[in-house]
């Protein structure tokens, strides 16, 4: 299982919490926060973030907030996180400051690995992700074989 960091985590639930909405109401940090028992600190920071990355209209004032401005077919998975993270997602052996590198058996199995889910990760919209309705590829395979 591939662990989620849980800035990426807040983001992810801000927004599954905007996608849902039907109408064009606002979202804020405490909202958030208050419906899923995250942070408030840390949600309304990783929403700033996003919202500084582009991803919501934002209004100020008391009666302000956001809500979504992008189309969430049109950003990966991989790209929110490195958004939030700042950094690659995805690490190889050879790029980490291993100890164990000059004498892994294993190098070539865990770049492979890295290599097909940086691939997944790059090719999963957040749609596809947060929408349960989304034509997913990977549950089409997953009933065809009954795994």
């Amino acid at each position: 299982m591939v662990k989620i960091n849980k800035k990426v985590e807040y983001a992810l639930i801000a927004l599954k919490h905007m996608s849902d909405k039907k109408d064009e109401t606002l979202t804020t940090a405490r909202e958030i926060s208050d419906i899923y028992h995250t942070p408030f600190d840390t949600t309304a920071k990783v929403m700033q973030q996003m919202n500084s990355m582009g991803f919501f209209n934002s209004q100020k004032g008391v009666k302000g907030g956001y809500s979504l401005k992008i189309d969430l077919r049109t950003i990966s998975y991989l790209q929110l996180v490195e958004l939030i993270e700042g950094k690659k997602a995805i690490m190889d052996c050879t790029e980490n400051n291993c100890n164990l590198l000059g004498s892994c058996n294993i190098v070539h199995p865990i770049n492979k690995l890295n290599k097909h889910l940086n691939y997944f990760f790059k090719t999963l919209s957040l749609e596809e992700l947060l929408n349960q309705n989304s034509n997913d590829p990977v549950e089409r395979i997953l009933e065809v074989t009954g795994v």
